[in-house]
């Protein structure tokens, strides 16, 4: 449902610089591709003023075209800003403490994830110090059908917008556990809703079982995984289990100073 009344109040008044960033906060709150006609309706704005400002962020690469030629969606300009925002937050030093305690208490790999584009990026992470490991550093990427947190993500979205995204993300096989089926994932995802958690069940690598639950957020919609990672030889499924609380309490306080960071700069 459109929210006209805020679309347009966000729009009011300001410099050409400002609307354009008001008009990327409307299009970029949406789980969906804009049209010009869509966003006329949403922000009131007279089409050919609106149009002009949807060249000028299509140009400079904050928005993309697609195929189509009449549905707009995110850019790679304005993805890479929002990953350069999530890997270098202020609150990351508080937020690297958090997991560094988590890896502490469970003596196994931990990891800060979120959502970027068909894929799960890694934003912090701590390292167990047994001998047998598997090393990903921040900035790694891993495709979000084979990650545990990529699943937690996923099954936040409508069946709609998920299909949408999977249908651009080949649901590639990299090891016999791998879902490569469709409906496959959607039964594993429904699985997930109902529990809370998500496995990666070496999914992604040989021998690797990965366990993540999601940082809450007071808007519904989160970003942000925590999840530990360990060889199959030392953690089984039941053994990761026993770590859930442990992840959920440091879920919970990442959510905390991330709201807390949010309220701060606002």
């Amino acid at each position: 449902m459109i929210n006209t009344k805020a679309g347009r109040h966000r729009l009011e008044g300001g410099t050409p610089t400002q609307r354009l960033l008001a008009l990327l906060e409307v299009i970029s709150e949406k789980d969906q591709f804009v049209t010009l006609q869509g966003l006329v309706e949403e922000t009131g704005i007279p089409k050919p003023t609106l149009h002009r400002m949807l060249q000028q962020l299509e140009s400079s690469g904050m928005l993309q075209r697609e195929a189509d030629g009449r549905h707009y969606s995110r850019g790679a300009r304005l993805r890479r800003l929002a990953e350069n925002l999530l890997l270098n937050d202020t609150v990351g030093g508080a937020r690297h403490a958090i997991l560094a305690s988590l890896g502490e208490e469970i003596g196994e790999s931990c990891n800060i994830t979120a959502l970027s584009g068909g894929e799960v990026l890694y934003l912090d992470r701590v390292e167990t110090p047994a001998p047998l490991r598997f090393y990903l550093q921040p900035g790694s990427r891993v495709p979000v059908h084979c990650s545990a947190s990529g699943k937690l993500f996923l099954a936040q979205m409508a069946p709609a917008q998920r299909k949408r995204l999977l249908a651009d993300v080949p649901l590639k096989k990299f090891t016999h556990n791998t879902l490569t089926d469709f409906n496959a994932l959607e039964l594993e995802i429904e699985a997930v809703k109902q529990q809370g958690y998500a496995f990666d069940d070496e999914e992604f690598l040989p021998g690797l079982l990965c366990i993540a639950v999601l940082a809450s957020n007071p808007n519904g919609v989160s970003n942000i995984g925590v999840a530990m990672q360990a060889p199959i030889m030392r953690v089984t499924r039941e053994q990761a289990l026993a770590f859930l609380p442990a992840l959920q309490r440091a879920a919970e306080a990442i959510a905390a100073i991330c709201q807390d960071g949010a309220s701060t700069s606002s």
